[in-house]
């Protein structure tokens, strides 16, 4: 791609990219990097069982619940403008959870981290997007996009445990700061402003707004207390039944509302509808893997911190290979095909890893299985993420980067919810006959055999997509990309 001008600053296309590309590297990574030090943080701040998983869930539900709304108001008010904010936000709130004494504390700051990478994820893809119009250029862009995004997650876990043998739990948090600060001042820097676009809603749905976010937090309580609690708890039926009640007025809103939120002809536009589906059961998989995966290093193989860090090094080379070879797979084989050998792949991979047994190691349970993973997600969430913004129109682009990414936040505060219960109810259960290592043990291989059908039902879909874009007019098809054609 030819450099474009802006005023008298001529625009470089490869280093905007990689800006971008650590803007979503950095949302990925807080997702994970605190997994491994959640035993230190415990103890640091007098954290609960229940405690700990909101340490996750916090950051993630309040990032799925806004990232429609960080979306839609990067389309409003200006992408970079956006991007700017909530790396700002983020940057403060990842000082102050490292900074914090105790558990609300903790909790509120790691929530303020989700609200501001609600607004970074959106409007860093959407400016990609923009960058990088339909062709070669764009199938690489989103190759880079999608080995980063992976890549998070498995440098999270191994980030987390060297900071926390060598620093202390607080800089897994402080550290995330300092690198969202150095995002901030290369996007001053080297990323060209985005003006708003002329058929984008001149006004937010604050009322959508309200309703799916109190929704899904009321779906996620439900969903996390069922767990300690069991699913016949008066509080667990409440919450879920006001998630329903809420999500269901939620849609009722957007159909009456002038400027929705979630417009409903989005789901008509091209593979939106199909993509994000499958996106949800993605999402579901990969973060309770990296949940459940160094809980089983470190609580039943007796890993440590720094150990299982760097047991993660290996699942990010596979996701970045993955995600390198996927744009060229597609041209090959068809887009919807690669998608399927790539769920297929993980699926396998989640099967061959619900086989761990409490007297396993690392080279002879974990290696294999976790190389084929990588390999699978890198392939599966490349076309996943271009798939999601294929033939929406411009003044929508952020609102669908924010769908994509909500689909995929959502279905994963949801996953690890009823993996944690699936897996805790194992446990218990085995734990009349078995050593605690053992109970541990057998909840991590439902969870894992569980995410492994999950990605089956997930590849069972993908012809949804070829289906849906033979339905598309022939001009909305011609300009797409290779991996997501």
């Amino acid at each position: 791609m030819s450099s474009t001008r802006k005023g008298a600053r001529a625009v470089r296309p490869g280093a905007a990219l990689a800006v971008l590309a650590a803007a979503q590297f950095a949302v990925a990574l807080s997702t994970s990097v605190v997994n491994v030090a959640l035993p230190a943080v415990r103890d640091g701040v007098g954290l609960s069982d229940t405690g700990m998983s909101w340490v996750v869930n916090s950051y993630g539900l309040a990032f799925g619940a806004l990232l429609l709304l960080g979306g839609r108001t990067a389309d409003l008010v200006g992408r970079r403008r956006v991007l700017l904010g909530g790396l700002a936000l983020f940057t403060a709130a990842s000082v102050a959870a490292g900074l914090a004494t105790g558990p609300w504390t903790l909790i509120t700051a790691r929530t303020a981290q989700g609200v501001g990478a609600a607004a970074v994820a959106p409007a860093a893809l959407s400016l990609v997007m923009r960058l990088f119009p339909p062709g070669p250029g764009r199938a690489r862009a989103l190759g880079v996009w999608g080995a980063v995004s992976g890549a998070g997650g498995a440098a999270g876990v191994l980030l987390g445990g060297v900071l926390t043998e060598g620093l202390g739990w607080p800089w897994v948090f402080h550290v995330s700061g300092l690198g969202a600060a150095v995002v901030l001042v290369g996007t001053l820097a080297l990323v060209p402003a985005s003006p708003p676009d002329d058929g984008a809603p001149r006004r937010l749905d604050l009322v959508g707004t309200l309703t799916v976010t109190a929704g899904l937090v009321a779906l996620v309580y439900g969903l996390t207390s069922a767990g300690r609690s069991g699913w016949t708890d008066p509080w667990v039926l409440g919450a879920l039944g006001t998630a329903a009640l809420l999500l269901a007025l939620f849609l009722l809103v957007e159909r009456r509302h002038p400027a929705p939120l979630l417009p409903p002809r989005l789901w008509t536009e091209g593979l939106v509808a199909p993509a994000n589906l499958v996106m949800t059961l993605l999402g579901a998989v990969w973060v309770g893997l990296f949940f459940f995966l160094p809980l089983y290093q470190q609580q039943v193989l007796g890993a440590g911190p720094l150990e299982t860090g760097l047991s993660q090094l290996p699942l990010a080379a596979a996701n970045m290979l993955g995600s390198w070879f996927a744009p060229r797979l597609a041209r090959r084989l068809g887009p919807h095909v690669t998608l399927a050998a790539g769920l297929l792949t993980q699926a396998a991979g989640l099967l061959w890893l619900s086989r761990i047994t409490a007297d396993g190691s690392y080279p002879t349970d974990l290696l294999g299985p976790i190389l084929v993973i990588g390999l699978g997600l890198g392939t599966a969430f490349v076309q996943l993420t271009g798939a999601a913004v294929t033939g929406v129109r411009p003044a929508d682009s952020g609102l669908a980067s924010g769908l994509v990414n909500t689909t995929r936040q959502i279905g994963g505060a949801v996953g690890l919810a009823v993996l944690g219960t699936l897996a805790a109810s194992r446990t218990a259960a085995a734990a009349h006959h078995h050593s605690p290592a053992a109970a541990l043990t057998e909840g991590y291989r439902l969870a894992f055999l569980v995410s492994a059908a999950v990605l089956a039902v997930g590849a069972a879909l993908t012809p949804l997509l070829s289906r849906r874009l033979a339905a598309q007019p022939r001009a909305e098809q011609a300009p797409t990309p290779a991996p997501i054609r």
